[in-house]
């Protein structure tokens, strides 16, 4: 087992101390890992993006493979992503195979079983794309709510166009049913009825943080413009009519930073750090932490801190960058609030005091 040591400086007014922060590697040789969820204290379930769906053990360290009859399709982007213990349920994301290469994000719903899950979708995406980009594809449950981002899939303008999923926040009830007071019945008659809000590009992180009931999101801006925000109910992030603050791959501009009518996101990067998975920090083990949002990386390798309060952004600190590679998704074990983490290069990390 690799086990780092890192040490993170503060400044604290007048004096500089140090926290000292653990890294065991718990996991490796995974294929593609992409999500992870916490069935219980000892156990978690985790998807690798080509396709398969795990359990794994953390007393004994033994993994398991659970079968499923999900049809995916993994291209680019795309395979099987997020991953949601709740009560008995998983939900999951993936990239529903339409047919001539064509795909959706869409969420399925099965009740957990150690040897092989039969999933009946919930949600499904429309129109399927011919596309392997920005499926978006995260999940996180509110009372009775199930909220789940769908990336724009590369189609820019699109959306801007709730007549079409791609590029919202979808709301939906826990059995895939529409709640009725979502913004279609009451001020935005022609979105879609599952819409919450419109305009994002690829969010791949979405958590709710248990101290203000909000659910937060990260969203992939392209050369630069990568954003943390809040959930709005009815309300409109801007792409493609914003840029965030960065550009085309070609270069050429794309539009305002922030402008008023559209949401402000908590914290911008430009240039990119390649956001990814987040969560809102509540635990024993931080507790120094608690209320913060911790944000991963892709491209930047690094986990940060965000600190935050009424919507406005206070400061940012990285606890690491570049010791485990790329950071596709992160959790937290509620009894002990030691962070889990999963890494590109087909790792488990644990991170502790």
């Amino acid at each position: 087992m690799k086990k780092l040591l890192i040490f993170l400086f503060f400044l604290s007014f007048t004096n500089l101390y140090a926290t000292e922060i653990k890294l065991d590697k718990i996991i490796d040789g995974l294929n593609k890992p992409w999500s992870l969820s916490f069935i219980n204290k000892e156990k978690i379930i985790f998807t690798e993006k080509p396709g398969k769906l795990y359990t794994f053990n953390l007393q004994d360290k033994k993994i398991s493979e659970i079968k499923h009859n999900l049809s995916l399709l993994e291209v680019g982007q795309g395979g099987l992503l997020d991953v949601l213990y709740d009560n008995e349920q998983i939900y999951i994301s993936y990239s529903e195979d339409r047919g001539n290469w064509k795909t959706s994000t869409s969420v399925a719903k099965g009740k957990f079983n150690h040897k092989k899950i039969e999933f009946k979708n919930i949600f499904r995406s429309e129109p399927p794309i011919d596309s392997g980009y920005h499926f978006g594809s995260r999940l996180v449950k509110k009372n009775k709510h199930l909220y789940i981002t769908a990336g724009e899939r590369g189609k820019g303008m699109i959306a801007q166009d709730a007549t079409k999923h791609p590029g919202s926040i979808i709301r939906i009830n826990l059995d895939g049913s529409i709640p009725n007071d979502n913004p279609k019945f009451k001020d935005k008659k022609k979105w879609l009825p599952e819409i919450f809000q419109i305009g994002v590009r690829n969010p791949q992180g979405i958590a709710l943080s248990p101290f203000d009931k909000k659910i937060y999101i990260t969203n992939h801006g392209p050369r630069g413009g990568d954003w943390f925000g809040a959930t709005n109910y009815g309300e409109n992030y801007g792409w493609k009519i914003l840029g965030w603050g960065g550009t085309n791959y070609s270069g050429s501009k794309i539009g305002p930073k922030w402008k008023d009518g559209f949401t402000k996101a908590i914290k911008y990067w430009v240039p990119s750090i390649a956001v990814s998975a987040m969560v809102i920090y509540e635990g024993k083990e931080f507790k120094e932490w608690n209320g913060n949002a911790l944000i991963t990386s892709l491209k930047d390798q690094s986990l940060r801190k965000i600190k935050f309060k009424n919507n406005e952004f206070i400061n940012e600190e990285i606890i690491f960058k570049g010791n485990i590679g790329r950071i596709r998704d992160i959790k937290i074990q509620q009894e002990t609030g030691e962070i889990y983490m999963l890494s590109d290069k087909g790792e488990l990390w644990r991170m502790y005091k």
